[in-house]
């Protein structure tokens, strides 16, 4: 059966409903809805049975819901009508939320319903955690209902019967924050509610500005909105009963950037607050580096935002890991609740006056951070794909000696289309995992891998069920050290392996080198261009054609004798 995805944009969602689709052995293309006539074309060339709309801000028109059934995914339960769904339901403290499948039709998300399901909603959590874990688990369970239903004839959807009135679109007056009358709990809930987009406008300093990624503070205190102190480019304001950490703003036509470098001058006279190089994730305060210990296992967090790891971020990881070595017998790296990593910071190299320069440190820091962890001889190490994965992030989780992935995990093993052929080691542990021609499959198809169809490939070790994920994992790791003598086995086939293959580890890393080089360093290169387009979020035209299917059937048509 063939199904097309119309969308706004190949996001975390579109790419969660594409794998599981490709695992169910259904054919897939994928079209961007930036106008009518792109939308109509795609349906002409693809014929497709099914049309789902995973992430779409755009209305399909009369003439493709009329001739193809096409579902809606609204990111709510029945009833919700309206954009910002997720927005409100988090300024809401909603307990529960959901997800509801409708089909198109000529009232905004007003159609019969296929499917819907309900998720409980966590606490203090942002807006786009929420969409990438409960939303997109709930979506896949609901794909699968919504398939096999289509396939059974004697199935008719739902009826909603009389429409509740559509919700508004939440508005900046509705994020405003009013720092003389809310509290701690009113900030950071605005703020998660418009954490990834759009922030909350606000002036601090002087100057114009959204807010993103905040976090509660324990112990300082100070006047409302006074900024009491900053660490690692958050910045701490003041609250009528406490204080809060802003990470990350941007100024109006910019892009985000962690908070000091927005505010840059402005912060004379603010003291930095330092804090341990990991600490107890319970800790009350802005902190990028956790630890946990548990027996002979340690629990390595690192929550950078949007998974971006600048240099000075991929120092102090590597230093965490390195401290780490004398404490734990098996060290599990669990990366952040929104992602795993997604490898070097590239809004801190768009900003950057010596972008060559800085992205030469950013890629040897980061792999200083993975040589650390291959060359972990002493202690086994284990990656855990609790969260997506892109580029370079996906490579530091494979130089661990085992990796295991929560269900729903999306992983973009490639570099291609940011105009890099990459480093990270990764022409080696790849390799070392799915074989060569694999590996270079991967790396030119540029497409996103589930974690299912990673664990087929060899990618990952073991495929984790997403309901409770984390009393797996820590169950699979006590596992893996249960049997003492079997440990001691596999440490030693760590150590001649690495004994062994060293040299030609070594030139791995070297030609991934000599290779990006010039990727940096000459201001012509595809990387810069295609790093900046993705920095101040340029729309293509169109799908490319590594997703639109149905483009490179037409090409195939074309160009056939």
């Amino acid at each position: 059966m063939r199904v097309l995805l119309l969308v706004s944009a190949f996001n975390s969602l579109s790419q969660q409903v594409f794998c599981r689709l490709e695992d169910l052995d259904y054919e897939v293309s994928v079209e961007f809805a930036r106008s009518e006539d792109l939308m109509e074309e795609a349906v002409k060339l693809w014929k497709p049975d099914l049309i789902l709309c995973p992430y779409l801000m755009q209305k399909v028109p009369e003439t493709i819901w009329q001739k193809t059934p096409t579902i809606i995914v609204h990111p709510g339960p029945p009833g919700d009508r309206g954009p910002s769904s997720l927005d409100w339901a988090v300024l809401r403290c909603e307990r529960s939320w959901g997800v509801t499948l409708l089909q198109a039709n000529e009232e905004m998300d007003g159609g019969d319903i296929w499917a819907s399901g309900t998720f409980v909603m966590p606490e203090e959590s942002t807006k786009g955690r929420i969409y990438r874990r409960e939303v997109g688990v709930t979506t896949l369970h609901l794909i699968e209902e919504l398939l096999h239903k289509f396939e059974n004839p004697d199935f008719t959807p739902q009826p909603q019967g009389v429409l509740a009135p559509m919700h508004p679109p939440v508005r900046q007056g509705d994020r405003a924050i009013d720092w003389e009358r809310e509290d701690t709990e009113t900030i950071l809930r605005k703020v998660n509610a418009s954490d990834n987009h759009p922030g909350v406008k606000e002036e601090l300093l002087g100057l114009e500005v959204y807010l993103y990624g905040a976090h509660r503070e324990g112990e300082l205190r100070g006047a409302p909105k006074e900024i009491l102190a900053k660490r690692n480019g958050a910045v701490c304001l003041g609250t009528i009963d406490g204080a809060v950490w802003i990470s990350h703003l941007k100024e109006p036509h910019r892009f985000k950037l962690p908070a000091t470098y927005v505010l840059k001058e402005r912060l004379k006279g603010i003291k930095e607050r330092r804090i341990p190089l990991y600490v107890d994730p319970v800790l009350e305060t802005f902190k990028e580096i956790t630890f946990v210990q548990e027996g002979r296992i340690g629990y390595l967090g690192f929550d950078f935002y949007n998974g971006a790891m600048s240099a000075e971020q991929c120092i102090r990881l590597k230093y965490a890991v390195e401290t780490l070595w004398d404490e734990v017998d098996l060290l599990v790296l669990t990366g952040g609740p929104n992602f795993f990593s997604n490898g070097i910071h590239l809004t801190i190299l768009e900003e950057s006056k010596k972008q060559g320069e800085d992205g030469w440190s950013n890629i040897n820091a980061m792999n200083n951070l993975i040589e650390a962890i291959l060359f972990s001889d002493d202690i086994l190490t284990v990656a855990s794909f609790g969260a997506n994965a892109g580029a370079g992030g996906v490579f530091l989780g494979l130089a661990c000696d085992f990796a295991v992935a929560r269900e729903g995990v999306v992983l973009n093993p490639h570099y291609k289309t940011m105009g890099l052929s990459g480093s990270e080691y990764h022409s080696y542990t790849l390799s070392k995992r799915v074989g060569e021609e694999r590996a270079k499959e991967l790396l030119e198809a540029c497409l996103p891998v589930s974690a299912k169809r990673a664990e087929e490939l060899g990618m990952i070790d073991a495929l984790l069920e997403a309901e409770g994920y984390d009393e797996a994992l820590k169950i699979w790791c006590r596992e893996l050290l249960a049997d003492e003598d079997r440990y001691y086995d596999l440490l030693d086939e760590k150590r001649e392996r690495l004994e062994r293959d060293r040299e030609h580890i070594d030139a791995c890393k070297e030609a991934e080198l000599k290779r990006m080089h010039p990727e940096f360093w000459d201001p012509e290169s595809d990387f810069h261009r295609l790093r900046h387009d993705f920095v101040y979020k340029v729309c293509p035209t169109r799908a490319p054609d590594r997703i639109a299917r149905h483009r490179r059937e037409e090409s195939q048509c074309t160009n056939t004798p």
